[in-house]
């Protein structure tokens, strides 16, 4: 008999944008050749295997998985996976969202073409992560208390990821470059960085560096930047929880009338306005 147990977490307490979101997490003991998809879903989600084994795959790439073993199903990405008809697996999952999600996942080195990680000998807290959250829910402080099993798994996942080969110090191409200097603006973009931080990252003289955006984009590395924080400000708008001033916090302005200066430079229009506009059918 297959058992499922499936949880939505709700908080009154805790606000809904946070970095990180605990939106629903849960196990199932599956029955052989149990599968779902092809399909996606709209928050992240993963999967840890307790015992047994099955196969995940997106796109035409499948993997087989056994215990010790997990993976990411990133958000609008078609994945589809199965148990194994003679040993089916055991799993829990844990859905999540939020501001630095992503980022998260890019520390841990999962995205969409990578979406499996091994927990090798360091199981422990994911093995007990689905029974700690249970746990969590009985208790007084179990919002928070559930927030920061979210956050440890987070942390392991980070520690226990393969660190990447470094590309050769020889001599990285342009392209090269630029791709460092938007993964980090991805990355940082919500903090007071500044051009001589993105510079500093990527090992090249800032003036230099934003020739090579100017060449490529049409743009200088600052106005690119601007550009950047100004658009996921745009897409942040469409949250009615956040405030004017939550958003500009999210993109990296303490000071909001700069935040809206900026973003009226760009966009031609105020935050308000932006977030008054109906979208036309």
């Amino acid at each position: 008999m297959q058992s499922r147990i499936d949880i939505t977490f709700t908080s009154e307490t805790l606000p809904r944008h946070l970095d990180l979101n605990l939106l629903f997490f849960g196990k199932e003991e599956c029955l052989p050749g149990h599968a779902w998809g092809p399909g996606l879903r709209d928050s992240y989600l993963i999967h840890y295997i307790h015992s047994g084994s099955g196969v995940f795959g997106s796109g035409e790439e499948i993997q087989s998985l056994k215990a010790g073993q997990g993976f990411l199903i990133p958000p609008d990405t078609i994945v589809h996976y199965q148990a194994n008809e003679h040993d089916p697996w055991t799993y829990s999952w844990i859905g999540f969202s939020g501001l630095h999600a992503k980022s998260f996942m890019q520390r841990a080195n999962l995205g969409p073409a990578h979406l499996i990680f091994d927990t090798g000998q360091n199981s422990s807290h994911f093995d007990s992560f689905y029974d700690d959250l249970l746990d969590a829910r009985s208790q007084r402080s179990g919002d928070v208390l559930s927030q920061s099993i979210l956050y440890r798994l987070m942390a392991e996942l980070i520690s226990g990821s393969e660190v990447p080969n470094l590309e050769p110090k020889t001599s990285p191409s342009k392209e090269a470059y630029i791709r460092q200097a938007i993964k980090f603006m991805e990355n940082n973009y919500s903090q007071k960085i500044t051009i001589l931080d993105i510079a500093t990252y990527v090992g090249l003289d800032r003036t230099y560096l934003s020739s090579l955006f100017k060449a490529k984009f049409g743009i200088s590395l600052q106005s690119f930047l601007l550009e950047y924080r100004m658009n996921r400000a745009a897409e942040l708008l469409h949250n009615p929880e956040l405030s004017v001033s939550d958003i500009s916090r999210s993109v990296g302005y303490t000071d909001p009338f700069l935040f809206s200066k900026m973003f009226k430079k760009v966009t031609g229009s105020s935050p308000r306005n932006s977030r008054d506009l109906k979208p036309t059918e």
